[in-house]
């Protein structure tokens, strides 16, 4: 049997738990499936381990459930930030990760051939000079070490640290204290924070979408792509189903619900000649493809088309290419003009009309119809008559009203 492991190499597995755990607390330990009962109680004890002040559990007719909970309200950064901290690494890897740090810090700038020499003479090991040169690239792409290029000789030396940096810009730690709280890829800001020893007693956000720092990794890819204008492969499970679907797409925007904070990436598919957009949270799996020869044109459609998007879906059911909805609302001219002002602010470019005394009429196409649905909603009271293209929006809204009408009128 192998032995547990806190580190692991694959982060897939553990965010697929810790999501679980944070979002779904309810679930007892057979009701995670896909994976056998000893994957389970090693996620869970790796959880324990990495988030231990945030673990509850409960017991209930189905047993014992474990879940994360974190008052975003009260945390001076996300917990969930120590996940990506827990790779795992040999022994001979953080022997010479210090090594080469701390060689460079005293005697100042190497090749890899003199790094060899010295590692060997001052503490007694022998690394093979091709991995101290693959580790100190790893390293410069990281932004850890600087390379500088003298005759034919390349040189490594050390990077600029974030104490240093802090040193020469003071106002840069307060930027760092509010970047890793509120911005995506926050971990970033969380390293330097750690490095420079600081300490957020400044900033606190009452509403933070915790959880999704876990999809950074995914957002990182899907980012680079964005800025190098280049096509993604991904790996998607159904957020409906266990169904893992492969799509191949041109990203072109990253959009965020600023209701839920759930994350999505906007795809344009050039072999289905459309639009899509992905769930971050259900992405397993991303990779940069080729460089895509039209993406500023596909910029400019996206642009075009967001005026039609009630949220973040450009296709409906009936592949019709916009849905009308027009709703004719009665609304009080002397007390209640407010809602007017409502219907403009947030109707998304909508016609508003009035056609009689206290009666207007609101009107908009969108791709999506149903996504409107929670909108009109809030306007139940006030609406005289619905019409639209969508069936599905047109037989929900009937659905709704006949349960007030049972609610209210009849017993």
């Amino acid at each position: 049997m192998s032995e547990f492991k806190e580190l692991v190499k694959s982060f897939s597995k553990s965010r697929e738990y810790v999501r679980d755990f944070f979002v779904y607390g309810f679930k007892t330990r057979g009701e995670f499936g896909g994976y056998s009962g000893r994957t389970y109680d090693n996620e869970r004890r790796r959880i324990e381990s990495w988030l231990s002040d945030c673990v509850r559990q409960e017991y209930g007719k189905e047993g014992k459930h474990l879940y994360l909970s974190v008052d975003s309200s009260l945390a001076d950064t996300n917990p969930l930030y120590r996940v990506f901290k827990t790779k795992s690494f040999t022994d001979n890897d953080m022997m010479l990760h210090f090594y080469i740090l701390d060689y460079l810090a005293v005697h100042g700038a190497q090749t890899a051939e003199r790094l060899a020499d010295g590692i060997l003479s001052e503490y007694g090991f022998l690394f093979d000079t091709q991995l101290i040169r693959r580790k100190c690239n790893r390293y410069a792409k990281e932004g850890m070490l600087k390379k500088e290029k003298r005759g034919r000789e390349l040189f490594y030396k050390p990077g600029l640290s974030a104490r240093r940096l802090l040193s020469s810009y003071p106002a840069f730690g307060k930027a760092v204290l509010f970047y890793q709280l509120i911005s995506p890829l926050g971990i970033l800001g969380n390293t330097v924070m750690e490095q420079a020893s600081l300490v957020n007693d400044l900033f606190w956000g009452k509403h933070n979408f915790f959880v999704h720092t876990l999809e950074d990794e995914i957002l990182l890819v899907l980012l680079c792509a964005i800025h190098q204008e280049r096509a993604v492969a991904l790996v998607v499970k159904s957020t409906r189903s266990d169904r893992i679907i492969h799509e191949e797409g041109v990203p072109l925007q990253i959009f965020v619900s600023v209701r839920t904070g759930r994350r999505y990436v906007v795809l344009y598919l050039p072999g289905q000649k459309h639009w899509i957009s992905t769930r971050l949270d259900a992405i397993k799996k991303a990779e940069q493809a080729d460089v895509y020869p039209d993406y500023g044109a596909l910029r400019k459609m996206l642009e075009q088309n967001k005026r039609y998007a009630w949220g973040v879906s450009f296709q409906n059911e009936s592949r019709t290419r916009r849905e009308r909805v027009k709703l004719t609302l009665r609304i009080d001219e002397e007390t209640e003009s407010f809602v007017v002002s409502r219907l403009k602010r947030e109707g998304k470019g909508g016609e508003i009309r009035r056609i009689a005394p206290d009666t207007f009429t609101y009107e908009t196409e969108v791709f999506d119809a149903n996504e409107m649905l929670p909108w009109i909603r809030t306007f139940l009271g006030r609406i005289l008559a619905a019409e639209s293209d969508s069936e599905r929006l047109t037989a929900l809204l009937r659905r709704d009203f006949a349960a007030m009408y049972r609610m209210y009128f009849k017993e």
